[in-house]
């Protein structure tokens, strides 16, 4: 095993790391927003909604994550009026195309989620707070969401730990985070075994951070179910 080899690939894949937490909690907080208005569209009376919505979950769960990647990196350059619209200075940078393609595919899974927490929520209590006399924002406020997030937390916390790994695949695109610079040390020395090892320990490390977190959020909002 070498050491001195490990820990300097270790220091310089560490350098990645910002970026890598820049894309999946940029994508994270703009796929949350995206979620959330899927969402209402999936419980909405409007039936042409409930479509829309569920075309736009089935798009982007049943197409893969790369593909979406290489589509809105490459294939948006080639839409003319794209390229003459406002948003051609972001679309042109590989980070931005990378925020859009990773907030778009994890707004689909977390539509569902969130849909689904909320759908949890027993229905007993929600006609109790009707009987009570409450309706629209103040039943929401303080009976459905109150619930449905203390259901979704922790699915939206797998979520987001998986969307931190599905990060890595932004390095296809030129973006130098862990993965990106792992590729390239293994470019300049050949020693992927080590390199890679080490980039895994690095995910490994993020990933039971949020886990961590998310456990002790969960414990804080459910306190009957702390052991």
């Amino acid at each position: 095993m070498d050491w001195p080899f490990l820990f300097a690939t270790a220091k310089t894949l560490l350098t990645g790391v910002p970026l890598t937490l820049r894309l999946a909690a940029t994508s994270l907080c703009a796929g949350f927003v995206l979620a959330v208005g899927i969402a209402a569209l999936a419980g909405s009376r409007f039936a042409p909604a409930r479509w829309l919505a569920a075309l736009y979950v089935m798009l982007f769960q049943g197409t893969p994550l790369l593909v979406q990647i290489f589509i809105v990196y490459y294939g948006f350059g080639q839409i003319d009026f794209l390229r003459a619209s406002f948003a051609w200075p972001f679309l042109q940078q590989a980070y931005w195309c990378a925020v859009l393609a990773l907030s778009l595919n994890t707004s689909a899974y977390g539509a569902e989620i969130i849909r689904g927490a909320i759908a949890a929520v027993p229905a007993r209590e929600i006609e109790a707070a009707r009987a009570m006399g409450m309706s629209g924002l103040l039943l929401r406020r303080r009976i459905i969401w109150p619930q449905a997030l203390q259901y979704g937390l922790a699915n939206y916390g797998n979520e987001a730990i998986l969307l931190l790994k599905a990060t890595s695949l932004a390095s296809v695109i030129t973006l130098m985070d862990v993965t990106g610079l792992a590729y390239r040390l293994v470019s300049k020395t050949y020693r992927s075994e080590e390199i890679f090892t080490v980039a895994g320990l690095i995910y490994l490390a993020l990933t039971f951070v949020i886990a961590t977190g998310v456990h002790l959020l969960e414990r804080r909002l459910t306190p009957c179910r702390r052991v």
